[in-house]
């Protein structure tokens, strides 16, 4: 049973720390329930009784490795199974460092894993079971490397691609159902993901570094004003909408019965 005050619940993944955990913090004071999944469990423990006191909503704490298959069909069925879900943020991810040429191709399957596989499972029961309850919001988290592939990772920089595609798709699929969806597109973002990547950020210019609590209170207004993709450091939305208005031009021309001239002799 959710709280007398509450909006539902939302399940946040990777909410043992950064992004995840301020989502936490953040819609708990928005008054929703919160279910909490990471591997971490001790780290979990510790941020419900600190929600909880601080915002008296009910928080369950869930330990899963989204890495393994058997631990998203868990949580899967959960959010098929559990009408009080009523927001999902899909935030678990991991980075990469290095070549594609020279990757250790099982640390990049467990990347596949958890930043598709499983954000496509998630978002796929939660579409089924917002869609049958006629509201509920799906928030993916993406990266700015969606749209900028050469300047990182190539398989991450893939992922988040994947993401961005996938939300967009997921939202003209959900119209008029009465489901939000969103994907934020984070730039640089102070978590622990680039020591967990072997990544050094020290090299980065502090002015392209956003603190990850500055980072989520741009996401959820960008949720509150109805965005369908959030870029918290971009200053003109203009230019978004620019890009998107770009791509549409070529719409008309992207499958026709024969080739371009150019591509004839």
């Amino acid at each position: 049973m959710n709280s007398a005050k509450s909006q539902g619940t939302a399940l946040v993944t990777g909410a043992s720390s950064g992004i995840g955990a301020i989502y936490a913090e953040r819609l708990a004071a928005r008054g929703f329930d919160l279910l909490l999944v990471a591997r971490d469990k001790d780290r979990l423990e510790s941020a419900a009784t600190r929600l909880r006191e601080a915002h008296g909503v009910q928080v369950e704490v869930l330990k899963a490795d989204l890495t393994q298959k058997d631990d998203v069909l868990k949580l899967e069925q959960r959010l098929r199974s559990d009408s009080s879900i009523s927001l999902l943020v899909n935030n678990a991810g991991v980075a990469a460092n290095g070549l594609l040429a020279n990757a250790d191709m099982e640390q990049l399957e467990q990347l596949i894993q958890l930043n598709i596989t499983a954000v496509t499972r998630l978002a796929s029961a939660a579409a089924a079971s917002f869609a049958k309850a006629g509201r509920g919001t799906i928030i993916n988290i993406a990266s700015v490397v969606a749209l900028f592939p050469e300047r990182f990772n190539a398989t991450y920089s893939a992922s988040k691609a994947y993401v961005l595609s996938l939300t967009q798709s997921l939202h003209t699929e959900l119209d008029g159902t009465g489901v939000q969806v969103q994907a934020v597109l984070p730039g640089v973002t102070r978590t622990e993901i680039w020591a967990r990547s072997g990544t050094d950020a020290s090299g980065i210019p502090a002015e392209m570094i956003m603190e990850a609590d500055e980072m989520v209170d741009a996401a959820l207004a960008g949720l509150d004003q109805g965005e369908l993709i959030t870029i918290p450091s971009l200053p003109e939305a203009g230019e978004w909408q620019a890009f998107v208005a770009a791509r549409h031009v070529m719409v008309p021309n992207l499958s026709r019965s024969s080739a371009a001239q150019r591509y004839k002799s």
